[in-house]
């Protein structure tokens, strides 16, 4: 199936040779003026990407990419920065609202095309990785039914409790801060305190019964998944 792409780039020129390009690669295209124009058709049609660039009347882009990320239906949306602005800080402030690459004005359209290429091929392997049932010793986690069983039994996860489970699991060994946990669940900037995150691993862990002895503390820093006994 043909990948879908978003544009919201207001000047008429550029918008139409991206567009151009990426039809030529057997893209899919809807190109967008504004930021309030894409919204209102994304609440109904998906996309695989969104172009955004930055300078756009009414929400800039820096504001709609924070938005996307913030709402749960579209925080998995790859999102490329398009913009004239170039300083080194605009950069790092569109990459840490959780855009995934930054095109700078001028660019080639074959680079951008690349690029596109590589962040849906990126996100196509993770979400391959991401439906994988995980099964450790009595604990069965299964992706695509949001379920988690021990010993057969069926555990009933918040969607939040499952989300931290899965992203633990799905990197046994690795540590990872009370921040990365809070990101892989909620997204960037989700306001949440440490206290918040580790009264929610209790929780997770209550349930879990025997299986609990998986998610393990590390003092000062985080947690992670052990997966042997």
């Amino acid at each position: 199936m043909n990948k879908k792409v978003f544009i919201v780039e207001d000047d008429e020129d550029i918008r139409e040779l991206i567009s151009y390009n990426l039809k030529k690669n057997n893209y899919l295209v809807k190109e967008f003026d504004s930021g309030e124009d894409m919204f209102e058709v994304l609440s109904s049609e998906k996309c695989d990407i969104i172009l955004l660039d930055i300078m756009l009347p009414g929400d800039d882009g820096l504001t709609i990419c924070k938005k996307l990320k913030r709402n749960e239906s579209t925080e998995d949306i790859p999102v490329v920065m398009i913009t004239a602005k170039g300083e080194e800080s605009d950069i790092i402030t569109g990459l840490e609202l959780g855009a995934d690459d930054y095109i700078v004005k001028p660019f080639s359209p074959k680079v951008l095309v690349a690029r596109i290429r590589t962040i849906l091929r990126r996100k196509e392997q993770v979400e391959e990785i991401n439906r994988e049932d995980i099964n450790v010793h009595e604990l069965k986690i299964v992706p695509g039914r949001y379920e988690v069983t021990v010993n057969g039994e069926k555990i009933d996860l918040t969607a939040s409790e499952f989300k931290a489970l899965h992203f633990l699991a799905s990197k046994p060994g690795w540590v990872f801060t009370r921040y990365q946990i809070v990101e892989n669940v909620h997204g960037n900037n989700y306001p949440v305190t440490d206290r918040s995150v580790d009264v929610m691993m209790v929780g997770l862990r209550k349930k879990l019964k025997s299986a609990s002895k998986y998610v393990e503390t590390i003092r000062g820093i985080g947690y992670r998944f052990k997966d042997r006994k």
